[in-house]
């Protein structure tokens, strides 16, 4: 128990400071391209944060537990833009422009909305193949239009070729520190479930989904504080349309099956649901996120994580009792005339 707390502790700091300095080593490569904001919020900061999801669900479906996978999808889809949006505009508006509105919004649901309906009744292969071709797409579409938004990039006095070398060392170290958080980080949060009795889908719901999603929190407090609210929303965006569909592609592909837990493909894929038309609803109908609408997120993540939790857990003999100790309570057989 006590090398598995140790485990999930050293991966959640690994993960956190390894994601934040990748993102900032992309974001400076990525600068010298004088790509939009919000494309590069959704595209490198977006991708970059939901790496964590990614290394932390794939480890999960190999080792057989598609459960934690998805229950990490789901509740960092929903942490994103209730918890971290709303903290963000807490600190300051958050605002969001036509284009966005046209594009990378409608990108986001339409990406939530075909993640939910393919996890009924857990994944199947051919549907991971769908979602990795959808996010192919959806790549090459952002890409082709990443100048749209007609951003002038302030020019930088140092751009030496060491520098980009020094952004580039950055971002691949960066990379292989989140790889070995994420391992860290799933191997003593299954262990902790394990002995606590609990399901992989509660553990991914909860402390895995939220570790995951600080690298998210953490860009999106610092874009506010510097007043870069168009790298929030690109970044939250571009976030939820690659765990929804990079995320889920490597789901289905690596650990199709079913889900034990059938709370994270009812009720809590239907409060993911809810939490992104409500956070549409506010940038759809006022255009930016004000200080009472970010305490409406924050209350709406924290009233709706207790029923996205399941403790149920399913035995070998396929039961389905509430915790793994029940397991071992011999089942009663009843006798012919008993």
């Amino acid at each position: 128990m006590l090398l598995a707390l140790v485990f999930l502790v050293v991966g959640l700091v690994l993960l956190t400071i390894a994601a934040d300095n990748f993102v900032d080593g992309a974001v400076q490569v990525a600068a010298a391209l004088r790509i939009s904001p919000v494309v590069i919020g959704a595209l490198v900061i977006g991708f970059g944060t939901s790496l964590p999801e990614m290394l932390v669900s794939g480890v999960a479906a190999v080792q057989g537990d598609a459960d934690l996978g998805v229950g990490n999808v789901v509740g960092s889809n929903v942490a994103n833009l209730s918890l971290v949006l709303g903290l963000a505009a807490l600190i300051a508006a958050i605002s969001i422009d036509s284009i966005t509105k046209r594009r990378e919004l409608p990108l986001c649901i339409g990406a939530v909305l075909v993640f939910a309906l393919l996890v009924q009744g857990g994944f199947r292969r051919w549907e991971g193949i769908t979602l990795l071709v959808l996010m192919a797409a959806t790549v090459a579409w952002l890409i082709a239009r990443a100048h749209d938004h007609d951003l002038e990039w302030p020019a930088h006095d140092d751009e030496s070729g060491s520098t980009r070398l020094r952004s580039t060392i950055r971002t691949v170290l960066g990379l292989a520190g989140t790889v070995s958080g994420a391992w860290l980080l799933v191997d003593g949060g299954t262990t902790l479930a394990e002995e606590a009795g609990l399901t992989g889908g509660f553990v991914g719901l909860t402390l895995v989904a939220i570790g995951t999603s600080l690298p998210e929190l953490v860009t999106a407090v610092v874009s506010a504080r510097k007043g870069e609210t168009e790298l929030i929303i690109g970044n939250l965006l571009g976030s939820n349309i690659f765990n929804s569909l990079a995320v889920g592609a490597v789901l289905g592909i690596l650990g199709p099956g079913p889900l034990e837990d059938d709370n994270l493909a009812g009720l809590a894929t239907l409060i993911m649901i809810a939490v992104v038309a409500i956070a549409a609803a506010f940038l759809y109908t006022g255009g930016r996120v004000v200080r009472w609408q970010a305490a409406g997120l924050l209350v709406v993540y924290l009233v709706s994580m207790p029923f996205t939790i399941s403790t149920t857990v399913t035995c070998e003999d396929e039961r389905v009792v509430s915790t793994a100790e029940e397991c071992a309570i011999p089942v009663a057989i009843a006798l012919p005339g008993g």
